[in-house]
């Protein structure tokens, strides 16, 4: 009988007590030291051997490390792993002692150049700890492996599943005994049985099948195979879809759908890498739900299973990527690094969400050699999947299946030849090649115009315009299959990137996950079934731009109209920019100079007004906003994503500072000190600073019961939330 339990708890980790997921290295907001961490660290366990585990097979699963990883039992070594982003297991069977037992594990911070992305510079940080989930597996002694699934004609009107597992015999016993397997839907209805004798690997397949839902981001049908030997019993989940990129763009179920997404670095303030399930699942649902993008690129480096499981659930499509960032280092470490293509897919190769793999470092020279190795691999693995190498260099050697390029053109006119500017170049341009192929942006914006979200309105109107104008441009070639745009959070990197500070000021939110403007540059795009989007890019101060006043205003919205209404004024009634923006699903209103009178504009020179900006659709008021000419702090609001924490687990919080109406307040910086009390603690420092009218951080339950989170504000009056751990 199967068994796999938390093994989080209870750690030794110098001199203190610690819950898993850890990050070795607490680091400040900014302005700190990354090579604090950039050493080595011992974590350990001491637990009770139940006679009960006689005759089991018994392991300790790490879901990842950073980094290259040592597990030792009773001193005695059992394990190394080098990669900081995979699995890795500990197998304790025949080791154990009657009574206490001791588990140590040596993780090392410093940027060993044998692994993987290091050996050169790299723009994040990796922060040292055991930054995800421990656990302890009970196995019988043969067991079930790694199952892969595969759908191999979902289109046709009677589908076929195939189901090939592994099975585990690290005693080399005898093999005996039938292997089952149950199909079932997302609502556990059974659809079909069948079974074979067991063995080394075993192939099992279900065919005819009728009725099936495809997965795709409207409706991510999920079902699940559960496979079963004697009191084995191991499910798997996975959804009937084909995603196939074309030089045509990119079809998912056989229609064409372009893409739009943002990259993701896992890190967060303070805690980097480590935090749990729920701040993954939060990401995801932040990507999909608020952002509106349909695809996210896990830049560089395999992510959390949970943020790939929950993208699974909620429909967001993934391009999942081997770690590392321009380097490649010598045969070790290419070595290393075609190790890390095997340990992502066979991880990975049953997420639905998952349409294409990263097997090319990212942002490096060409090396055939290399390069062949990686495609070849990926291929024998998975031939579900496409082949994907992220290139910032024109004309590089294609060897995967898409060319997935890196273009920094607009803004960069030296890189274009001082030509006009160009949102983005044409493909066979970059590629050198002499006939249209599969092709897809991976990154454009970024570094090209950092933006902090507390810089000036004009500076975050400029930075919306520039995702605005790749985005119409890829919206407006079909043979881009899409763009996904650097990036969705705000993240710390080295002292040799960034803004000084220790942060790439890249995301079109900050690190706390609070939009920018430039966050509803994409949430926009979404039809407003799903949501009204209405964000005048302004905070309606007469002084903020150069000059005076807020025009050109931008609003990014999906509403057929837009009306600005400013005093007692008659309001201006505006449709979409579609000269500008004539390719985006949803181009914004910009309400300029050519929607006034000369006498009206006059009016714009004299006292400031509040306004209301009204979105309209199929001629009807359905949103608004209104600003204030008098903005004072008013209200401070404290809002956690959830009322409840699970075991070990963080819930975020949000702290902003509003005026009479409900804006923030984007240049109020005073300190608020949060306290915490009951069953939970805070994850960084208790007096912090807002920046750009808010801040954030995570309470992390330290038991079950109620949990007191007070935020005092000293031109605020102090607020209180509750929370419960479970």
């Amino acid at each position: 009988m199967r068994s796999v339990t938390s093994f989080n708890d209870n750690w030794d980790f110098e001199g203190t007590k610690v819950t898993l997921p850890h990050t070795a290295v607490e680091l400040p907001f900014s302005y700190f030291d990354e090579k604090r961490y950039q050493r080595a660290f011992t974590y350990s366990k001491t637990f009770a051997a139940d006679p009960a585990w006689a005759g089991k097979e018994v392991s300790v699963v790490f879901d990842a490390a950073m980094a290259d990883a040592k597990v030792s039992l009773n001193g005695t070594q059992l394990v190394a792993h080098k990669d900081g982003y995979t699995p890795f297991e500990a197998r304790l069977t025949g080791k154990l002692k009657d009574g206490q037992n001791t588990l140590s594990v040596t993780i090392d911070g410093s940027e060993n150049p044998e692994i993987p992305p290091f050996g050169g510079q790299i723009d994040y940080l990796t922060y040292a700890g055991i930054y995800r989930d421990v656990w302890l597996k009970l196995n019988d002694p043969v067991s079930i492996g790694r199952v892969k699934v595969e759908t191999p004609d979902a289109l046709a009107a009677k589908k076929t599943v195939t189901v090939r597992a592994e099975l585990s015999n690290p005693q080399n016993l005898a093999i005996s005994g039938t292997l089952t397997a149950v199909l079932r839907d997302a609502g556990g209805k059974t659809i079909g049985t069948t079974s074979a004798a067991a063995a080394a690997t075993v192939t099992l397949s279900f065919s005819g099948l009728e009725g099936i839902a495809l997965w795709e981001p409207t409706n991510p049908a999920l079902y699940t195979v559960e496979l079963t030997l004697s009191g084995d019993v191991v499910t798997t989940t996975f959804g009937f879809r084909t995603a196939e990129f074309t030089p045509d763009g990119f079809k998912l179920n056989g229609k064409v759908l372009k893409l739009r997404g943002l990259n993701r670095h896992q890190s967060f303030p303070y805690s980097g890498y480590a935090l749990g399930r729920a701040a993954q699942e939060r990401d995801a649902e932040i990507l999909k739900h608020e952002l509106h993008v349909n695809i996210v690129r896990t830049s560089h480096y395999p992510q959390s299973k949970w943020f790939l499981d929950h993208c699974d659930r909620i429909g967001l499509l993934v391009f999942e990527e081997i770690p590392g960032w321009q380097h490649i280092g010598g045969a070790a470490w290419k070595d290393e690094a075609v190790e890390n293509v095997r340990r992502m897919i066979t991880r990975d190769w049953n997420h639905p969400s998952i349409v294409i793999w990263g097997v090319r470092i990212n942002e490096s020279q060409d090396d055939h050699d290399f390069y062949v190795r990686t495609n070849k691999l990926a291929r024998e693995l998975d031939s579900t999947r496409s082949t994907g190498g992220v290139r910032y260099i024109t004309d590089s050697e294609l060897l995967e299946d898409v060319y997935t390029m890196n273009d920094f053109i607009l803004g960069n006119e030296e890189l274009g030849g001082n030509r006009p500017r160009t949102a983005l170049r044409p493909q066979q341009e970059v590629t050198g090649l002499d006939r249209v192929v599969p092709y897809m942006i991976t990154e454009y914006g970024g570094h090209m115009y950092p933006t902090k979200s507390y810089d000036q309105e004009q500076r975050q109107a400029e930075h919306v315009r520039r995702h605005l104008e790749v985005l119409n441009a890829a919206y407006g070639d079909p043979q881009i299959a899409g763009a996904i745009g650097w990036c969705a959070f705000d993240y710390n990197t080295h002292r040799d990137f960034g803004a000084g500070d220790r942060l790439c000021h890249h995301g079109v939110m900050d690190m706390f996950r609070e939009p920018k403007f430039a966050a509803y540059a994409y949430a926009s795009q979404c039809e407003p079934a799903e949501e009204v989007i209405l964000r005048p890019v302004t905070f309606w101060a007469r002084g903020e731009r150069n000059i005076g006043g807020v025009l050109p205003l931008m609003v990014l919205t999906n509403c057929d109209e837009v009306e600005l209404k400013y005093g007692n004024h008659p309001g201006k009634r505006i449709g979409p920019d579609r000269e500008s923006f004539p390719h985006l699903p949803h181009a914004p209103v910009v309400v300029d100079r050519r929607h006034f009178s000369a006498e009206e504009l006059g009016l714009w020179g004299m006292r400031w007004e509040d306004a209301t900006v009204t979105g309209y659709i199929n001629g009807k008021p359905v949103k608004n906003v209104r600003f204030v000419s008098d903005p004072v702090a008013t209200k401070l609001e404290v809002v956690a994503d959830t009322s409840s924490i699970g075991p070990t687990d963080a819930v975020r919080v949000m702290v902003r500072a509003l005026d009479q109406v409900g804006n923030k307040l984007p240049f109020l910086f005073e300190p608020v000190e949060i306290t915490v009390t009951g069953a939970g603690k805070r994850l960084g420092p208790a007096l912090v600073p807002l920046r750009a009218g808010s801040t954030g951080f995570w309470i992390q339950a330290t038991g079950s019961g109620p949990i007191n989170v007070t935020v005092t504000s000293p031109v605020l009056a102090t607020t209180t939330i509750n929370l419960t751990a479970v």
